[in-house]
């Protein structure tokens, strides 16, 4: 199967660095197929017979091994990407691929946790929440967002990594080979 992993926090800045060859080395010594990697920001794409939850308990692991620091991970099958692609809730408003976003989740928040996400909070920032995922639209850029601050390990409970449209459809892409 194609697996998707995507991995939070890292080569942001000066910090936290995790070079993309060392990441698809240590990924084909985990005994994965076809590595592949696009981009800085931890995405990789490569083939295995495990489970997905397996995968993350060897690359976390793995990653905690040759680092300094703790690297979270989630992992998406190509099936589930083409999911998250087809449910695009925000298709005709999302003008600007990379201010829409998509927080993908390592599983699903309790409904407590997203209770405090009120949409009119946000506007004119938008979400929707999907199967592990959040779809995230910022018409006035991330980096000035209230929302974007609320999409949160801590605020959710769960480990989420978030990656622009574009990269989001390279990684389909990327995936179907």
């Amino acid at each position: 199967m194609t697996y998707v992993a995507l991995l939070r926090g890292i080569n942001l800045g000066r910090t936290r660095k995790v070079p993309m060859a060392d990441l698809r080395r240590w990924l084909g010594e985990l005994g994965y197929g076809d590595v592949r990697t696009h981009l800085q920001s931890g995405n990789a794409v490569f083939t295995s017979d495990q489970r997905p939850d397996e995968l993350v308990r060897q690359i976390e692991k793995r990653l905690a091994d040759e680092l300094d620091f703790d690297v979270e991970c989630v992992i998406f099958t190509h099936d589930e990407l083409r999911r998250v692609v087809d449910g695009n809730p925000f298709a005709t408003v999302a003008t600007n691929p990379a201010w829409y976003m998509v927080a993908f989740l390592s599983e699903a928040p309790t409904r407590a946790r997203l209770a405090d996400l009120a949409p009119d909070a946000y506007h004119p920032e938008l979400f929707h929440v999907g199967e592990r995922v959040i779809y995230l639209w910022y018409p006035g850029s991330i980096h000035k967002s209230k929302l974007n601050k609320e999409i949160t390990h801590r605020n959710l409970g769960v480990v989420a990594t978030a990656r622009n449209w574009n990269t989001v459809l390279k990684l389909l892409e990327l995936s179907a080979d």
